[in-house]
């Protein structure tokens, strides 16, 4: 008996010390408010874990160059590479995670202006990346990041005009791209998504996500495919719109099914934007930047989202990531330094009583705004992005 306390002792002993300097690391870009001076970029690491001695400290910044305007930050499959497409100059770098310090690599894009949203292959040898500024959507070699394919509109009857959000679904080999704005003034609004042979980078077919007269300037701007769903359905937002869109696969005619299944102006919310999934894919987390807020939905039923819960964060909830337990969300708030919604916070939600627990002001207090945030490699767990 006395040998089994000794024992313990030394686990607890051993143990404590770990949980006591327990962190969850996160990876967020910035980039300076309009009105600081002089501009700053970079990319900072921090403890996003709320029961960490560490929380809400910034680990390690890594300044970037200032015209570079990083916009979201990708990892490859495997999680060994991350990808930050950028709005400024050079649309397209990569990050090697396994390489410290980490340093960023210019991929040469030369068809691709304002790099937006990417999308890879389960194998880990392709990638796409939506390109708003020159409206086409490239499709990449993910080993050495070279271009394989260049897929624009082919017809007058199907187009891809400022694409920003991308899903890809290899099992009925189809890509969605939405059609937003134009990056210069956010002018233009679309209203339709584009449907892709991934394979091939056939354009298909073009889809109104509006029942207002055209153009209804609705601005799909997220689609995002539901892991392991059958049929395979997409989630869309469209921005302007304030609606929340299902795509779902019809097997006997290889086209989707588009229909409304949410309005998020009932709940006086708008500019919807980024879209999310827990690991069991029975809780959809939608974000809308004004005036801010985190939208659990129960799908346990896909097509059918039953709104649970709406959470304030602040001006510009944008991107969220899951604790590995899921215990919390962590939403970063600030939209392309947009009017009432750029707080610059990182609103942390517990997702068990449902509440913000605290909020991450560290950039905020230095006149930054995080543009998009990321688990690091170790905490990283999202199958759908």
């Amino acid at each position: 008996m006395k040998i089994i306390k000794r024992l313990l002792v030394l686990a607890l002993a051993v143990l404590l010390p770990a949980l006591a300097h327990s962190e969850i690391l996160a990876m967020v870009n910035y980039e300076s408010k309009p009105n600081l001076t002089p501009r700053r970029e970079g990319i900072a690491i921090i403890d996003v874990d709320p029961k960490s001695p560490g929380f809400a400290k910034i680990i390690n910044d890594i300044p970037l160059p200032t015209d570079r305007v990083a916009h979201h930050i990708f990892y490859n499959k495997d999680s060994s590479k991350a990808y930050i497409t950028a709005l400024g100059n050079g649309p397209l770098h990569t990050m090697d995670m396994k390489h410290i310090p980490y340093q960023l690599k210019k991929v040469e894009v030369p068809e691709c202006q304002v790099g937006e949203d990417m999308v890879f292959s389960k194998d880990n040898k392709t990638w796409y990346l939506t390109c708003m500024g020159s409206s086409n959507v490239i499709k990449g070699d993910a080993q050495n990041d070279q271009t394989i394919k260049v897929i624009a509109a082919d017809s007058k009857d199907t187009f891809i005009r400022y694409p920003h959000g991308i899903g890809l679904n290899e099992d009925i080999d189809r890509l969605i791209v939405t059609s937003t704005v134009r990056p210069s003034d956010l002018g233009d609004a679309g209203e339709t998504v584009t449907v892709i042979e991934a394979t091939t980078g056939k354009v298909l077919s073009t889809h109104k996500l509006s029942d207002k007269p055209s153009p209804s300037g609705v601005s799909p701007v997220e689609a995002v495919f539901l892991p392991n769903a059958k049929p395979a359905l997409a989630y869309i937002n469209t921005m302007f719109g304030n609606a929340l869109w299902t795509g779902t696969w019809n097997d006997e005619k290889k086209v989707f099914d588009f229909r409304q299944v949410f309005d998020f102006s009932s709940i006086k919310q708008g500019v919807p934007l980024e879209i999310y999934f827990n690991d069991r894919h029975d809780r959809l987390y939608i974000t809308t930047a004004k005036p801010g807020h985190l939208n659990i939905f129960d799908i346990s039923e896909p097509a059918k989202p039953k709104l649970l819960k709406s959470i304030a964060t602040a001006g510009g909830a944008h991107h969220v990531v899951l604790s590995p337990d899921a215990r919390y969300a962590i939403v970063q708030n600030s939209f392309i330094n947009l009017p009432e919604m750029s707080d610059g916070s990182i609103s942390v939600i517990d997702l068990k009583s449902q509440e913000k627990i605290a909020s991450i002001d560290v950039l905020k207090n230095q006149g930054l705004n995080p543009n998009s945030i990321i688990m690091m490699p170790k905490w990283h767990h999202d199958d759908a992005h």
